[in-house]
């Protein structure tokens, strides 16, 4: 033992002592008081008493020296072992209920809460790993990509074509490392509660039009035939430029899915207190698996469309439409095509 456990032990010992000394004492006077001792006999049996006291003060402290180890030192030098590792970032640490306490003990209650904080902080740890892990990867490509052509860029006896292609290609590579930052960025914003909604009434169809025009280029170009079902002045509070986020990322996803001559659907339909917004297509579809991970971080199911994107607009999707208290659920099956649905509160 340290030296202050053991002059507290000690300490211990002389409280022990003098309590039960006191109570000894009070109970021998009352008792010597009724009785007819002569002052003889008293002193005679003042050593006894004395030793008596002592051996009852040794069994006390020592009972109460191992209850005290059993319940406070063993658990606390537990958790403090525990929170230890935790400290030094291993997170994967668990620590063990201590045994032969009585099931109420506040000790095992804050050792579960403690694991509780440390899975939390795992998947947290986690999450930060794939994260850089994935935004270096995400990063690479176009960079690499811009890297590659600008040195054949500076190659001589270039054609006129090969540098509008090279430069084409750099300009493609940077608009992509632009929308990836602007999505993190973006993303971050939304995770951290720094976006605000600002809600105002405004015509949901209206917007829906005007975001699918946007679109026109390239649905032209794969001869995508446009199918719309969109009810007139259906009136929502929200953030308009925040749901405008989701309706792009929608419609681009649609038809960056949907093989040339294939068919997107964008249907909106309201009741009393909702609107609910449609997004199908005829594109190659998802299996269940990749439809439980499709709103998470830098997944991709379908890798063969992964230079067009980059694993972020639907994780902003679904940010965003927590944000309006609303929801959104997808519906796909492999080769047949996805259906997402948006349902939104009409009133906040």
């Amino acid at each position: 033992m340290t030296g202050k456990k053991v002059l507290a032990g000690l300490f211990k010992f002389v409280v022990f002592f003098m309590l039960i000394a006191f109570v000894v004492t009070c109970s021998f006077v009352l008792f010597f008081h009724f009785m007819d001792y002569t002052e003889e006999e008293m002193r005679q049996s003042a050593p006894i008493t004395f030793a008596n006291v002592v051996l009852i003060t040794l069994i006390f402290w020592i009972c109460d020296t191992v209850r005290t180890h059993l319940t406070v030192e063993r658990p606390i030098k537990r958790i403090t072992e525990g929170l230890g590792k935790i400290t030094a970032g291993k997170f994967d640490t668990v620590i063990e209920p201590v045994e032969h306490l009585t099931s109420e003990n506040g000790y095992n209650l804050i050792i579960a809460e403690i694991n509780k904080m440390t899975a939390e902080l795992a998947g947290v740890e986690t999450l930060r790993t794939d994260f850089i892990s994935n935004v270096s990867h995400e990063f690479k490509t176009p960079l690499s990509v811009i890297n590659n052509y600008a040195q054949l860029l500076g190659s001589k006896g270039l054609s006129d074509s090969e540098r509008e292609e090279y430069a084409a290609a750099i300009s493609a590579a940077s608009s992509r490392l632009s929308e990836l930052i602007g999505n993190i960025l973006k993303l971050n914003k939304l995770e951290n509660q720094q976006i605000y909604p600002e809600r105002k009434d405004y015509d949901l169809g209206g917007q829906l039009g005007d975001c699918l025009l946007q679109f026109e280029s390239r649905w032209e170009q794969k001869n995508i035939v446009i199918d719309t079902d969109i009810a007139d002045d259906v009136m929502i509070n929200a953030d308009s430029e925040l749901l405008s986020v989701v309706w792009n990322n929608l419609f681009s996803n649609a038809i960056k899915f949907t093989e040339p001559g294939g068919t997107v659907f964008v249907g909106l339909r309201e009741d009393e207190k909702t609107a609910r917004v449609t997004v199908r297509d005829t594109g190659c579809g998802m299996d269940a698996d990749t439809g439980r991970h499709i709103f998470e971080k830098f997944y991709q199911g379908d890798t063969s469309h992964s230079s067009q994107g980059n694993g972020l607009g639907l994780a902003l999707v679904r940010r965003v439409i927590d944000i309006e208290n609303g929801e959104i659920s997808v519906d796909s099956r492999l080769g047949e095509g996805s259906t997402f649905t948006v349902v939104l509160r009409k009133r906040q």
